[in-house]
């Protein structure tokens, strides 16, 4: 591999580890707002000082506030180390369009990982040593610190993949519009993608942490408190992702149509493109082998109809690598299907008042789905920006650091092998603070019974 490969991938090792934990942490603590919010309404309707040590929603609170301190502190550290990144091997990129990435990443530390840092001590020290009112506040402002963070790196990542409201001077980015930048033409649908995901995320960890518990002879009503929680959230928010995501193929489709075309394996251009559900893209014949689809589908999800042209893939002298971008694709869309499917059957039984110890266990192995579906989604986004760091304005090539392959090579291993340490320990010490919760074994039961 060249140098420039070398490089992306260890860009990419990084971010892809780095995203999975603020991933967690943006839903988790508007989760979090939620069981504050019931435990204090229980208290409020209870009027004793017993119901504000003795609450379900307290119960759950305190435990999902350990898996958010948990998933914070990781997301910090790698977040610095990735930061660091611009400067060592991508120094043409903040050449080049620093003036515009420079304020978004100072408005993200400032405005947000500031908050976040500074409430979340009162968060996690502080429910025994201020109000309750005061906690709750601090609850507040975590959530929407963490939801800042969010927008202002999506806001930058969108207008890397469209940008706007800029000039170039002497090769330099200059912005005209502040507006512009901020609101470009992907960024609404971007944003509400990547937060509608983060729910889907911690959906499917609450319902498969609270399965695990519950299988193990934990039967607190915490724990099924937090299973329901999981179960509705995921059946509403995978629905309005399905609808997010059709409105932002059409946004790619307009500004991006080299990405819907290896989104799709569309080599050549049609008013009647075809929906290929397996294939191997072969960029040396520039066709699709052993290709399994269906006629005409793709314009009609693409398009609405048939009246609008869909470009192909030799339509562009620049366009992504095929394979990884098909793949990744068909990955995410598969398993938004399976999470579909299996969120709506949790809600359909729980709204029976049952759940089979099978259902049980499928959500215990899906406890991370999420972070399937989103590595396969953002890999479908970044990889398929190539090979523009800033879609049409720079080149990836052009902002790469000469720095030796044998050097590359080696910090790319080390990467991969402390995280993959890392990404170990944490799923296991999750695991392991829902045994300890309650460590008692579950005996086998044909059917569990919950509660209304």
């Amino acid at each position: 591999m060249d140098a420039i490969t070398l490089a992306r991938m260890q860009f990419a090792a990084n971010i892809t580890f780095h995203i999975l934990f603020p991933t967690i942490t943006i839903a988790l603590g508007w989760v979090l707002l939620y069981f504050k919010l019931r435990h204090n309404h229980e208290v409020r309707d209870a009027k004793s000082t017993a119901a504000s040590h003795q609450s379900k929603w307290l119960d759950a609170y305190r435990f999902w506030i350990k898996v958010f301190a948990l998933s914070f502190a990781i997301g910090v550290v790698t977040g610095v180390t990735m930061s660091f990144q611009f400067g060592t091997n991508w120094p043409g990129y903040m050449n080049t369009v620093g003036n515009i990435a420079g304020p978004f990443l100072a408005y993200e530390i400032l405005t947000a990982f500031f908050m976040e840092a500074t409430f979340l001590s009162v968060l996690l020290f502080g429910m025994n040593r201020v109000s309750n009112r005061v906690h709750t506040v601090a609850t507040i402002l975590v959530a929407v610190g963490t939801t800042l963070s969010a927008f202002w790196i999506l806001a930058l990542n969108s207008w890397m993949q469209t940008p706007a409201g800029f000039e170039m001077r002497d090769g330099v980015a200059h912005a005209t519009s502040w507006l512009q930048v901020l609101f470009n033409p992907s960024m609404p649908y971007r944003i509400t993608h990547m937060l509608l995901a983060c729910g889907i995320t911690v959906s499917f960890l609450l319902m498969g942490l609270s399965s695990y518990r519950w299988l193990r002879g934990d039967h607190g009503a915490d724990v099924m408190a937090a299973l329901r929680t999981g179960a509705f959230t995921a059946a509403v928010l995978v629905p309005l992702q399905i609808i997010a995501g059709d409105l932002h193929g059409l946004n790619t489709l307009h500004y991006q149509p080299a990405k819907i075309a290896a989104m799709e394996g569309l080599w050549d251009s049609t008013k009647r493109a075809p929906a290929v559900l397996f294939a191997w893209p072969d960029e040396t014949t520039y066709r699709n082998r052993y290709e399994i689809a269906i006629p005409d589908l793709a314009s009609l999800y693409l398009t609405h109809g048939f009246s609008e042209e869909i470009k192909g893939l030799n339509e562009f002298d620049k366009h992504p690598p095929v394979a990884p971008v098909f793949f990744a694709f068909r990955i995410m869309v598969g398993m938004g299907v399976l999470m579909l499917m299996v969120a709506w059957t949790v809600a359909w039984q729980l709204r029976k008042h049952s759940l089979k110890p099978w259902l049980l266990r499928l959500l215990v192995l899906m406890s991370f789905s999420g972070w399937v579906a989103l590595v396969a989604g953002w890999y479908t986004t970044e990889i398929g920006r190539q090979p523009y760091i800033v879609y049409g304005v720079l080149l990836t090539a052009d902002a790469a650091a000469p720095i030796a392959r044998p050097l590359l090579a080696f910090s790319l291993s080390m990467y991969l092998s402390l995280y993959a340490v890392l990404i170990v320990s944490y799923i296991s010490v999750v695991f392991y603070m829902a045994r300890k919760a309650n460590p008692v074994a579950d005996d086998a039961h044909n059917t569990v019974t919950v509660n209304a």
